[in-house]
């Protein structure tokens, strides 16, 4: 009689383990909190405030205030636009002479979990090298974002006209060659 005991006193222990378990299992791939870690990225990204620097030939600047209400860091890789036939994503910087100094940002833009990173003439901008035509002011220029995670998010800026943001730049960006 007391095996038995023991053994039923197992089979229930062993049993309300396994039913926790199962219950732990299932409430972690469902709920309304789900959709966040695999909704992608773009989903949380918004761009507002965004303008463009008016130019006839070169280059020009993106700038804008980059908004990310979701719960986890969003980082922008790379840009696009027919206005121009290249752009990088850029910071600028003092160097060690105390230039203020323009260089691309290697690991790109965090926009940080339910908060924001503004894009603004001398510091972080997305660089238009290249530039397929004039921008004049008022006109309007489209952008792809591409995110780490593979999505895009599209902005629309206007163009304006802007003498500042004329900061020392390394090699010929000015035509897209390297130094």
């Amino acid at each position: 009689m007391k095996t038995t005991t023991t053994i039923a006193g197992r089979l229930a222990v062993s049993a309300a383990a396994l039913l926790l378990a199962l219950t732990g299992c299932a409430g972690a791939g469902s709920g309304p909190d789900d959709t966040a870690t695999t909704a992608p990225a773009a989903d949380a990204l918004s761009v507002t405030d965004s303008w463009v620097k008016a130019a006839d030939t070169g280059m020009s600047a993106a700038f804008g205030v980059l908004e990310n209400s979701g719960r986890t860091d969003v980082i922008v890789v790379s840009a696009e636009s027919p206005a121009a036939g290249m752009l990088e994503l850029h910071e600028t910087v003092v160097n060690d002479t105390g230039e203020m100094v323009m260089q691309r940002k290697e690991n790109g833009f965090v926009v940080p979990a339910d908060g924001s990173l503004e894009l603004a003439p001398g510091g972080n901008h997305i660089m238009l090298m290249a530039l397929t035509g004039p921008i004049k002011a008022g006109d309007e220029v489209t952008v792809t974002l591409t995110l780490s995670d593979g999505s895009t998010v599209d902005f629309t800026a206007a163009a304006k006209d802007f003498s500042g943001a004329n900061e020392t730049y390394p090699g010929d960006m000015k035509t897209g060659a390297e130094e």
